[in-house]
């Protein structure tokens, strides 16, 4: 399914990204994300987020050459022609670099691998669900007779929602809901299969989203991100409720008792050491880790969570802190920082089209926003020292905690930095001759 980690670093056919270089023996799916370019009929997404930044640099170039023309011709200013063509061209090089990077994005993102292999260019989206679920299948079929690891990312429930014509119309939320239903008859389809050859009983099935509900996206009054209930915020928010807070729904029969409701805080991080616990390995020694296995808890042999404090981030940035106080099972909830809203009231930022997370779109808080989650989840109502006989307690208690998690830290570079962002010619996946990048080898094979 979708990757969204990426494919080369330095040279066009390195892999470095690819998740054959991540421990997965095969791959089938999108190595990028799926965006609303892809499909060709929704408002530009990559271009939203970064096109006023582009668009800004582009306008003070286009001034600069405009300026010493004018200067040089009315002998104001005192500069070569050499000077003025060579700015000139570097305007028109970002231009077309940015442009590059947006305006082809269907082309050069929105394609379909098999292992190292492109099958698509760009890819046909009315045929992925198919093709997808046809490769799951076949992937259980072919390991049904040894252990297996089976990771599914569906494009289902992410904007644009690709939902075949069988399911168009089917749900009285509209287009998401007819794309949440088709998703959930993929799901079925592949337990139908686990059951059929009969791996129900052997099999840990584990299914949950990586984010909430994506506010923002919208077409004239319909959402099509999703909801989030009573919780607020969304996805990109840094750590508002509605934007972490997920499903997470298990099954092994024999092993997991049915119905049963746990209401701890984990994290998808838990599903790297749950996994190698189940394999009968242990996980790396070297170097701290944020996640614990989740079958004590699962099993019933734990009733709380390992988890003591959780961090939220936003790119590099530490927005919010939770303490799961196991002596009284009170979760904490400290935000140093919360997304500006615009319009203000909305919940949302619907003007910038997703949340920043520094800068004029962050507001600050000092002291910080605490929420008691375990009787407030919705985060309405910010305790402060006069509501709260616990809070500068809790607050020194939390405040320790990010000082030890810092310490922990190696520094990364920053993936939303501009030049993260610029198409980079010599590292884009190409099937055919560059730039003549197009194929659908999936439809010759049909």
């Amino acid at each position: 399914g979708k990757w969204h980690m990426g494919v080369n670093c330095k040279t066009r056919r390195d892999h470095c990204h690819h998740p054959l270089n991540h421990g997965f023996d095969y791959f089938y799916g999108m190595p990028f994300t799926l965006v609303n370019e892809c499909q060709g009929t929704d408002d530009p997404e990559l271009a939203k987020s970064l096109q006023e930044t582009y668009w800004f640099y582009t306008q003070m170039i286009i001034l600069a050459v405009f300026t010493l023309v004018i200067g040089k011709l009315s002998n104001l200013i005192p500069v070569k022609w050499k000077i003025i063509i060579c700015l000139a061209i570097c305007g028109l090089l970002h231009f077309i670099s940015w442009f590059s990077s947006y305006g082809f994005t269907k082309y050069w993102n929105c394609i379909l691998m098999r292992n190292h292999d492109i099958t698509e260019q760009p890819m046909n989206l009315q045929k992925a669900t198919s093709n997808m679920l046809k490769e799951a299948v076949t992937f259980i079929e072919r390991n049904k007779h040894r252990p297996f690891l089976l990771f599914v990312s569906l494009l289902h429930v992410h904007t644009p929602l690709i939902t075949t014509e069988k399911f168009q119309g089917r749900s009285r939320h509209g287009l998401y809901g007819d794309n949440v239903e088709e998703m959930d008859w993929m799901v079925g389809r592949l337990l139908d299969v686990v059951d059929k050859q009969d791996l129900k009983n052997t099999t840990f099935i584990y299914f949950a989203s990586d984010h909430g509900g994506f506010l923002e996206a919208h077409r004239g009054n319909s959402q099509l991100g999703g909801w989030n209930g009573i919780y607020k915020g969304g996805k990109g928010m840094g750590g508002w409720e509605g934007g972490i807070r997920v499903p997470g729904i298990f099954r092994w029969p024999g092993v997991f008792p049915a119905g049963a409701v746990i209401d701890e805080p984990t994290s998808l991080m838990d599903i790297y050491p749950t996994v190698v616990h189940l394999a009968g390995g242990t996980v790396p020694q070297d170097r701290v880790m944020d996640r614990h296995t989740l079958l004590p808890l699962l099993r019933g042999t734990e009733q709380h969570s390992r988890h003591e404090f959780l961090f939220h981030y936003c790119g590099v940035f530490v927005l919010s802190r939770s303490w799961h106080q196991k002596d009284s099972g009170t979760i904490w909830k400290a935000h140093y920082a919360t997304p500006v809203f615009q319009p203000e009231a909305s919940g949302a930022c619907f003007k910038r089209g997703i949340c920043p997370c520094f800068g004029d779109g962050v507001a600050y808080h000092d002291p910080p926003l605490l929420f008691n989650l375990s009787q407030d989840p919705s985060e309405a109502n910010p305790l402060s020292a006069d509501t709260e006989p616990l809070f500068d307690t809790v607050m020194r208690r939390i405040r320790r905690a990010v000082e030890e998690h810092r310490r922990t830290l190696t520094p990364v570079p920053p993936q939303l930095a501009p030049y993260n962002n610029i198409w980079k010619p010599w590292l884009q996946p190409c099937c055919g001759t560059f730039p003549f990048c197009w194929c659908h080898e999936e439809n010759n094979k049909a």
